[in-house]
């Protein structure tokens, strides 16, 4: 099939690569040239594992090109795909004004009969608004074309979603047009070959299970962040609470990890605009404004936890922090409301300074931190240990699950770590002669 991609982010990129990895023929459409341009030739402008050796493949077999047009991607295209962003407004609503530009652009340059899908993440009733404005276009030339609008939403794990494209646990289809899903299930069908995957409803059903979901996800993580917090206080340990109510099917094991709250370019732009859209109608969402609440408080909770530690010393004024892990989780670059970005701008704030590593996610962390002289970004895991006070441990990157304790304690000031995901065994710690601080667990003493 011939398949038209506007927008080359996170969603759009790796979407446009695995449909041309099943020999689908795939234009994708950017309005930056430099980004065009590179993509020509098989430089991606993101991180997600496996994804460059995807796009150059099938660049290079001609399956997928890239253009600045959007009549050029749409011109023997059946599907056009909408997956710009939707980033937040400062209130919390999604601002949607690329999805409408989008729209306005394929109402100006539509041919021929097209189905419109949104994949971008979009509140309920932008279908809606993007059939009207696609109409209002059409009204403006002149012209009487066909064209149907989808909602289709992204269900993409960020360091995993090439197989999550590929092995998809279902896949979302709102339309009213019978034909229209037909259509949408052939497309996905090589990626459905062991069961049907393919779950057709109505356009707005669609979009509500997008925001659904993750708020579901978002309440699960905000939820044993809550339970961490009770457990330190009380005595209990986190990790057999977690074993113990992971085992009832009902709950499941997935998403009730406790650590410093959810991040990226998902969950808390999710979870803020289904509060809007709730409010907007009247309806107040209680227990949506308490995840929101509860994970805002949750990205503190490591940098309190060494003030406190260091306050009979004077302080975290003057003192180092080395710091492991920038990015929102491991395997990616993604530090959009990452949590150790409010551990640095914490104690930054107080005088600390910070001397911090990730795999990939620095570039973006000297860019973001520009002008913040009492952080450093180094290229290596362990130098950021030299003249450090201590360690923090903020994102789950697999290096950082068995590292050199003894190069750690021998080169810290103090045998000191701050143990945001919970990776290590406080009895180990204390074997080691390590202090260490975790989330809702009880240290031994050494």
């Amino acid at each position: 099939m011939n398949l038209c991609i506007v927008g080359t982010g996170y969603v759009g990129l790796v979407s446009a690569a695995c449909f041309a990895e099943m020999g689908n023929d795939v234009c994708c459409v950017d309005v930056n040239p430099t980004i065009v341009e590179n993509l020509r030739q098989g430089k991606i402008h993101i991180y997600e594992p496996g994804l460059d050796e995807l796009v150059k493949r099938n660049v290079a077999e001609g399956r997928l090109r890239f253009t600045t047009k959007v009549s050029e991607g749409m011109e023997n295209a059946l599907f056009v795909f909408v997956t710009v962003g939707t980033p937040p407004r400062e209130d919390g609503s999604c601002d949607l004004s690329f999805v409408y530009q989008v729209a306005r652009d394929i109402g100006a340059n539509m041919k021929d009969y097209k189905i419109v899908v949104d994949k971008s993440t979009v509140p309920v009733g932008t279908a809606d608004e993007v059939r009207k404005l696609i109409g209002e276009e059409l009204k403006k030339r002149g012209e009487l074309i066909e064209f149907d609008v989808v909602s289709n939403p992204e269900f993409l794990k960020e360091g995993d979603a090439i197989n999550d494209f590929f092995k998809p646990d279902r896949v979302v289809v709102g339309t009213d047009n019978v034909r229209t899903g037909e259509l949408l299930k052939a497309l996905y069908a090589p990626y459905a070959r062991s069961r049907e995957k393919v779950i057709v409803m109505g356009v707005r059903s669609a979009e509500m299970t997008k925001y659904a979901a993750n708020c579901m996800l978002a309440t699960k993580i905000s939820f044993i962040n809550e339970v961490a917090n009770i457990c330190e206080q009380v005595g209990a340990d986190v990790r057999d609470v977690r074993m113990g109510i992971g085992s009832d099917h009902r709950i499941g094991y997935q998403f009730i990890y406790p650590g410093l709250g959810y991040g990226g370019s998902c969950f808390p732009k999710d979870v803020k605009a289904l509060i809007d859209t709730a409010r907007k109608i009247g309806f107040e969402p209680e227990l949506l404004a308490a995840v929101d609440e509860v994970n805002k408080r949750q990205k503190h909770v490591l940098s309190k936890r060494i003030e406190t530690y260091f306050a009979p010393q004077g302080g975290v004024k003057g003192k180092t922090l080395a710091l492991w892990g920038l990015a929102f989780k491991a395997n990616t670059d993604d530090v959009r409301d990452a949590s150790s970005f409010e551990l640095i701008a914490d104690l930054t704030a107080k005088g600390m300074r910070v001397v911090a590593f990730d795999p990939v996610a620095g570039p973006n962390t000297r860019a973001h931190f520009k002008g913040n002289d009492l952080l450093t970004v180094v290229d290596e895991q362990y130098a950021v240990l030299e003249k450090a006070d201590c360690l923090a441990v903020v994102t789950e990157w697999n290096q950082f699950r068995n590292p050199d304790f003894s190069r750690i304690k021998a080169t810290l000031k103090a045998p000191i770590i701050f143990d945001g995901r919970n990776l290590y065994s406080p009895q180990l710690m204390a074997d080691l002669g390590l202090a260490y601080f975790c989330i809702g667990r009880p240290a031994p003493t050494l």
